[in-house]
């Protein structure tokens, strides 16, 4: 398998392109606008609002961008967030320590990034007052969570490039793995995606998408 490579997105803030798919991790229109866009301003701070605390569930840790913004923000507002990352194929240390994430946000200390990418699997870690974090080495359809979460960051790569990933097997495991009026978010617009995510109980609706795409979707499960 080819080395997956490092590029550069529009905001300034690098991206992975994956060889072994052919897609990259994030949009080329920008990483950190788009994960700010989507799994931020669209789930974390509408759930922060609603909550005195919030458990996330991310299918598809990939860079780590999603879980640091979220670090960031919990520890901004000071709302403890309880994060559980679910990566069947994580990069390497070597590839964390190349991203310019640290860099991009001005984060005083980049240790708060790669810690993510070197910290042991299946085990929780109080990073700070109001980020804990767990990843779990695993592949999606394998989950068994039974109504654990407020908030699901669904960043699996595109439907054309893994669609085993989008089929009703996982999203049921997903819905599964939801609280009674928690909120799914994903950059996917596909009509596919969202009639099985009605098919599954879900309140659907597209939203505007970051920069670059037109729309996003979000879902409600009902209380």
């Amino acid at each position: 398998m080819e080395e997956n490579g490092i590029f550069v997105t529009q905001d300034g803030s690098h991206s992975i392109q994956s060889a072994q798919y052919g897609v990259s991790y994030h949009s080329k229109y920008g990483a950190v606008q788009e994960s700010q866009h989507v799994f931020l301003s669209a789930g974390l701070h509408p759930k922060m609002l609603e909550q005195a605390e919030v458990q996330v569930l991310e299918t598809g840790l990939g860079t780590g961008l999603n879980a640091l913004l979220t670090r960031l923000e919990a520890d901004r507002r000071q709302l403890p967030v309880y994060y559980t990352a679910l990566e069947a194929y994580p990069i390497t240390t070597e590839q964390a320590r190349s991203l310019n994430y640290p860099e991009q946000l001005q984060l005083a200390d980049a240790s708060a990034f790669l810690r993510l990418h070197e910290l042991p699997w299946e085990t929780p870690h109080r990073l700070s007052d109001y980020f804990t974090f767990t990843k779990q080495q695993i592949q999606f359809e394998n989950m068994a969570f039974d109504q654990a979460f407020d908030l699901v960051y669904f960043d699996a790569f595109a439907p054309t490039a893994q669609p085993e990933l989008w089929e009703m097997v996982v999203l049921e495991r997903v819905y599964k793995a939801m609280a009674p009026g928690a909120l799914f978010v994903t950059y996917c617009a596909k009509g596919a995606v969202k009639r099985a995510l009605k098919n599954l109980g879900l309140e659907v609706e597209s939203l505007k998408g970051p920069p670059g795409k037109r729309e996003m979707t979000r879902a409600r499960k009902p209380a």
